[in-house]
């Protein structure tokens, strides 16, 4: 007769945060900002919020219809006597790179922070845009 072992029962929620406690990416007090990519007729926008963060310490970049937004988030006053049990508010870089849907025109490019949320619209480049073509009879 065989004797099998039964593992307990993990709790789901404990691994989840163990994924974040031990990936590399997030472990160097960084963070991945979110973004919503989404677009029109002739732009491609990118939102992301980002409270709290100085717009002066934010880098954007497009390069081969790449959009790579990057920064620092600086805690002004650390207590080093805290006990922590938990520490969830961010400190330290970030870097997000995203490709993006269309073809775009990355030098007229503009940005604009607005209560926590950088929006970013990109033109798209005349050959990305839909055409109309007209069918004619004869």
């Amino acid at each position: 007769m065989s004797i099998i072992k039964l593992r307990p029962m993990m709790d789901p929620f404990q691994e989840f945060d163990r994924f974040f406690e031990d990936n590399s990416m997030l472990n160097n007090n960084g963070f991945i900002p979110a973004l919503d990519v989404y677009q029109d007729n002739d732009n491609v926008i990118v939102e992301t919020p980002l409270p709290g963060i100085n717009p002066q310490d934010v880098n954007i970049s497009v390069e081969n219809d790449v959009l790579t937004i990057e920064g620092k988030v600086e805690k002004k006053s650390e207590v080093d006597e805290k006990d922590y049990y938990r520490k969830e508010v961010r400190v330290g870089g970030f870097h997000r790179a995203i490709a993006l849907p269309s073809s775009v025109n990355g030098e007229n490019a503009n940005a604009e922070y607005k209560d926590g949320i950088l929006k970013i619209i990109i033109p798209k480049e005349e050959r990305a845009k839909p055409k109309q073509i007209k069918i004619s009879s004869k």
